[in-house]
Order: structure tokens, then sequence, then C-alpha cells
């Protein structure tokens, strides 16, 4: 009813006399403010698809709601290219990335903010305001009068560059493409044009330029404007939400139904022109047939609680509708409020089914569409919904209201929606670890490990950099590994022995935050490698693992000692770092000879790394290419005054010691490092290529270690990159 309210402004304007001028006057303004239909309004569909076809028209934006936008200017393409590898045995490898900068129009009407944003329909930018994915730069220009030009727009289009005023547009500076297959996203936003919710009054009065005044007329979270009229933007609010547009001799109004209601006496009913010689006709009346109208509504909308995508709530009059009819409405609703619309809708159609026309004099001439009035003989109340005035005779049509509508508050349901989750980046945790082999690869070549994790479950990579010349230079390793479990010891870890599992002593760790869990392991998984955590410099394994809340862990049943680390068994402090072991949330790193026992500088730069890169220094060893200590290491004298030193060596490759089997050995020749000490004094150096020495008695009595004060003897066994941890034996007085 609503559109021939709108069809029929014309006649109002002017009154009951200047019908004819009114006619043209009015139809001016219908055309001028209300242009007559074509493209009509928006549909749900064209606020998700991203766009840069010539002529496409800007929706202006109410409220908050989700909208793609239209690209109106990018860059070419930006390639970088990147050689990595070439490590032992390995060719450089040259990789591509791409990134471009873009402006993307988002609302011909002035916003107050962009929310989230997606791209491909992953979250590209959260409530926060942190980023998913690296770029430059992000800037929003709200769409005011006065806004200047885009720097980078200028810097390519100089003077040219236009400042889109009155035109809200998002920039984006070289936004990295390797994420969306190495080409421009398609991009959606959470626009917030208005504080809170719009009325459709707001929305009216915004499109005519302030020719609409009345009621609120109903309330929306978001409304998106679009096409090539204010009628055919307006025409759906109108018929989902139910007030009439009419013309109150001034200016447009939205009537509610609880507007004044008059009274037509029966005298008034069946007036004539004073020429005519017919019988009066008092009052015609038409009723639509059962069979005509829908007996189920659809409402589809944006809803805010499956992240604005589109929703339907549906309304039926007995159960499954037969002969339905679909309402897509560009606005955001609650499911609730949706529902409702949709039940208002149905129960609007059958009570306005039935019509009726009828003559009165021309003092009712005041009468304008919109306004209710009461017939005799008729029982409730009837809308106008056109009114023409002709030789001195008010001709009405009308629509019977009936009762008020019966509106049940059903429960609606948004249904589940695929939601991206919207967690913080966070700042990068980096971690250099120079260890033993935990695997096979690479045992000849010098290699350390970086883990790397964010303080937020949201971290994923960041750009790893290295330097060994004192941060002269800088040579890109490009991304770390998947996050890594990081967290640190909450009290000092006491020494133990590698021998036995430790069942006595347990750590508390604390993880970088909640998502970060550790799993107990069974005796066998420890044997096969599992829950192998670096604990200082310490490898230790943990059989059992007691949740204490908030990212917080007791272990217990530990394995001490592990890979050859049970040196560092004596050297824990508070506070300490603790990596849990895994190949995959690793990266290797492969420095080169040259870079042993030199100073390792590395940087890692993540998204959400806002006040510069996280930072670690370590003295690089190259433990890894090092043998273990000599275990078994004894010394007995004998009668004559030898001293026999022997002892078992071990093997840095393998994890597990079988019984029964003599361990492979992983240098290329044999050789050991002997001294014999007395504190920090070097009494004796010798070098053997056997297991075994023999300390005799005539180089004791040259030492002078047959007698007086205690004295130690130290064994390396000594690989290609020199030698490796000390065992040690010490001979008393």
């Amino acid at each position: 009813m609503a559109t021939l309210v709108l069809t029929v402004v014309g006649t109002l304007v002017g009154g009951p006399i200047g019908g004819a001028i009114g006619g043209a006057i009015g139809q001016s303004i219908d055309r001028a403010v209300f242009a007559p239909k074509g493209r009509q309004g928006p549909r749900l569909g064209e606020l998700s698809v991203q766009t840069s076809a010539y002529g496409t028209p800007l929706p202006r934006i109410f409220g908050r709601l989700r909208v793609a936008g239209t690209v109106i200017w990018a860059t070419d393409l930006l390639e970088t290219r990147q050689r990595s590898g070439g490590g032992k045995g390995k060719p450089k490898v040259t990789t591509y990335s791409y990134a471009s900068s873009f402006a993307v129009a988002l609302s011909a009407r002035p916003i107050r903010a962009v929310r989230r944003i997606w791209a491909d329909g992953k979250l590209l930018r959260g409530a926060a305001g942190d980023w998913k994915s690296d770029l430059s730069a992000f800037r929003l220009w709200r769409g005011d009068e006065g806004q200047r030009v885009d720097p980078l727009i200028a810097a390519y289009k100089g003077a040219d560059a236009p400042a889109f005023r009155g035109l809200a547009v998002a920039v984006f500076e070289n936004l990295q493409l390797a994420d969306f297959g190495n080409r421009i996203p398609s991009l959606t936003f959470e626009v917030e044009a208005d504080a809170g919710d719009v009325s459709l009054l707001t929305i009216a009065q915004s499109l005519s330029g302030g020719a609409v005044a009345g009621v609120s007329g109903g309330v929306v979270s978001g409304f998106a404007a679009s096409g090539d009229s204010v009628r055919g933007a307006l025409e759906g609010l109108v018929a989902a939400f139910g007030p009439t547009l009419a013309d109150d001799g001034a200016r447009l109004r939205l009537m509610a139904e609880d507007e004044a209601v008059w009274t037509i006496p029966t005298d008034d009913i069946g007036a004539r022109a004073l020429e005519a010689r017919s019988d009066p006709m008092r009052v015609a009346t038409e009723q639509a047939g059962a069979g005509t109208l829908p007996d189920g509504v659809g409402i589809a909308f944006y809803d805010p609680g499956r992240d604005f995508q589109a929703g339907l709530q549906q309304a039926s009059r007995h159960g499954l509708a037969l002969r339905s009819e679909r309402v897509e409405l560009p606005a955001a609703l609650p499911a609730a409020q949706a529902k409702r619309v949709a039940e208002t809708m149905l129960a609007r159609l059958w009570r306005d089914r039935m019509t009726a026309r009828v003559k009165l004099p021309w003092r009712w001439a005041f009468l304008r569409p919109g306004q209710r009035v009461v017939l005799p003989d008729f029982a409730g109340e009837w809308r106008i919904v056109e009114r023409s005035v002709e030789r001195g005779v008010v001709e009405l049509t009308l629509v019977a209201l009936g009762r008020p509508l019966p509106i049940d508050d059903a429960a609606a349901d948004s249904g589940e929606a695929i939601a991206n989750p919207d967690v913080v980046h966070g700042e990068t945790v980096l971690v250099p670890i120079d260890m033993p082999m935990f695997d096979e690869a690479a045992p000849d070549v010098p290699r350390y490990w970086v883990a790397t994790a964010g303080m937020s479950p949201g971290w994923r990579q960041a750009v790893l950099a290295a330097s060994v010349d004192n941060k002269v230079s800088w040579t890109d390793l490009g991304l770390t590994a998947p996050p890594a479990l990081i967290g640190s010891v909450e009290q000092v870890l006491a020494p133990g022995s590698a021998l036995l599992m430790d069942r006595i002593h347990t750590i508390n760790v604390a993880m970088l935050h909640e998502d970060m869990w550790l799993e107990a392991a069974d005796d066998d998984a420890l044997l096969a490698g599992r829950n192998l955590a670096l604990v200082g410099d310490e490898l230790i394994q943990f059989g059992a693992v007691q949740p204490l809340g908030n990212g917080r862990f007791r272990l217990s049943r530990l394995w001490r000692g592990r890979l050859g680390t049970e040196w560092a068994m004596a050297m824990h402090g508070a506070g300490e770092r603790f990596v849990l072991i895994e190949r995959d949330s690793l990266l290797a790193v492969e420095p080169g000879r040259a870079a042993l026992n030199t100073s390792v500088a590395l940087l890692a730069s993540g998204i959400g790394d806002v006040t510069g890169p996280a930072t670690a220094d370590m003295l690089f060893r190259g433990r890894n290419v090092l043998p273990h200590a000599p275990v078994r290491l004894e010394a007995e004298e004998r009668a004559d005054g030898d001293l026999a030193v022997q002892w078992i060596r071990r093997d840095r490759t393998g994890f597990v010691w079988t019984d029964g089997v003599d361990v492979p050995m992983s240098e290329a020749v044999e050789a050991w490092q002997i001294q014999v000490m007395r504190g920090e004094l070097v009494l004796r150096n010798v070098t053997t290529d056997v297991q075994g020495w023999i300390y005799d008695a005539a180089l004791r009595q040259a030492d002078g270690t047959m007698q007086g004060a205690t004295f130690e003897i130290i064994v390396r066994q000594v690989g290609v990159f020199g030698p490796g941890q000390p065992g040690r034996v010490i001979i008393p007085a």
C-alpha cells in the first residue's frame, strides 16, 4: 500500500481546489525526490561481492553494516624476489612475493569508523584493530567534505589526484598477497556510519534532503541505501515496518497506524457532483480472494549475530506455507526483530485485503492518505490510500484495517554461523636454541634452531633475520616455523641424575597463553622421544602433567640430561625458558662453519610487533656437531703405580642406546683429548685414538700425582668441529 500512496502524492498538493495544479507539482516532487522505478533498491548479494566496474552505484550506509565496497584505484602488483637455501648439497631457491596498494570506496555518506575487515571470507583485521596479514599502512577517509588527498594516491597521480570528498574510502598500502593467491582479495568491511541504531525517519530524511517528516517508522541496526531512486531504497523498509508515507500539505510524512480517527456521518456518504443525474454511489467494497494471498512471508536480512552474513526468518499461517512471499531487506536486524517483521507483514497482508471507495462532500477535502476513518454500517477502521477532489466531490480509496495485528513473540534463532575467531596476533617471543641433535638431519652441518610464538593465541608467523657480524649486516631467514609451545619455569630446578627417572623433583611451567597445552606421556612414548623440552640449557623429558589453570602446569616423572645435556643440570635459575622440542615448530638455521663460537643476533618481526621486532642474542657453539661427554669414566690404580683410565663413547646422532650393541661412531676419526688437572693447573695434555689411557707411574711421578693432593682427569672426544663436552673422574689424595 505504501507504493500506492507514493504514486498518488501528487493529487494532494495544492488543496481541494487546486487539484490539477497540485497534481502537476506532486508529479515533479515524485520524480525529483522519488524517481520512477528503474533499478529499484539494493539486494542482499550486492553488499557481499566486491566490484570495480565503472558506473557501479555506491551505497549510502546507515548504522552498522558489512559491505564489500568498490575498488576505485589500485597500483600494479609489486614483485619481491628472495633467494634462500644453498646449504651443503642444496641449491639456492628463488621465491617471489607480491604486494598491492589500492583504495576501496565504502559509502557515499560519511561514516564514523571501520571495525572488522574480512578478506576472502577470512578475518583480515580484528575488532581490536589488529591485522592478521602484513601491510605497510591502512588509512580511512571518512567521507567529510574537507578531507585531503591520500598521500599515496597523490604520489602516483600527482596534481590530478582526487580527494573523494563526500565518499568514505579505505586505502591499503602494500598489502602482502601471499595469503590470497597473489591477487587482491575480495574484501568486506564492518562499517559504522552512526553511533547506534537508526530509524526509518532518519534514513528517509537523509535520502530525501529533509523532505520527509513524521514518526520514526521502525528502527534497524544498519541499512544500505542504493539504486537510482529514493523510493526504490525506501519501499522495502516501508513495506517491512508498515508506516504510511503521505503528504500533509507541506511535505511528505511518515504516518503510523495510531494517528487520529475521523468518523464519517451517514448523511455525508454518497455525495455527487451538481450536474450528476444518477443516484449517488454509497460505498463500493471489494475483497481479495484467499487464493491470491500468500500464506507465508520470508524476510532475508543481514544478521549481526552471524557477522552480518545473510539470514532468513519466516512466518506462516498454517505451518508449511504453500504460497510464500520473500522480501529482501538490505538492513541489519537482530534475528528476533526480523522474525517479528515477517509475522507483522503476513498479518497485515491478510488484514488489509478488503478495499472500498466512497464519495464525500467537499468539506472532507482536508483528509489525507494515511489517515484513518470510520464508516457507518461497517465495523472497524479504514485507512485512506488515495484521495481525489473533482467538481466539489471528494473520492476516497480505503483499506480495511480490521482488528489490531495479533503478533506472537515467537522465538528466533540466527542459526550456526561459520565465523572466524577474532584473536589478537600479539607480540613475538623469540628463543634461539643451540642444542645437541634431536633428529637425523644434517649430522655434519653446524645448526641452531629458532623457536617462536606469540603472547596471544592469534600469533601465526614472523619474518626472521640473523646477523653474525655484530649487527652490521643482516641475513633474511624467511618466515619462522609455526608457533612453538614456549613458557617459563617458575622455580629453580634442582640438580638430579641422568641415569634414573627423577621422581622427586617437579617443575611448574607458565605458558605464554592459555591456549598452549601440555599432555602426559607413558614410558614407551618417552623412549620414542616424546615430551622433550629445553629447560634452561638442559634437555628433559616429562611423563606426568598436572594442569594448574591459567596456562600453568606442574611437570613430574622427569628424565634428566637428555642428549648429553647432563652438564647443564647444575646451571638452572628462576624464570628460565621452557620450550617443547617438536620438529615442526622449530626453524633450523645453518649459518656456516665460520659462525662457530661467534655471537649470533636474531630479530623477528610479526604483525603484532607494533613497538619493534623481537630480538635475541646467542653465543653459537654448534652443539649439534660436537661429541657428547663419555660415560662410565673410571680410573683404576694398579700395583705398579700405573693408573688405568677407561670410558665408553656416546653417539650424538641417536636418541636411544640399545642394550648389547656398541654405539656407532659419529665422527670421521676416533680421537680423544685427555687432561690431568689439579684445580685450575693443567698438569698434562694427552691425545689418543683409542678408548682408554694408561697414566703410567713414571708420568705420575713427574707430574706429582703419585701422592699428595687430589687431582682430576678430564676426557673429551674430539670431533671435526672441535672437542665435545668433558667427562670427569676425580682421583682422591
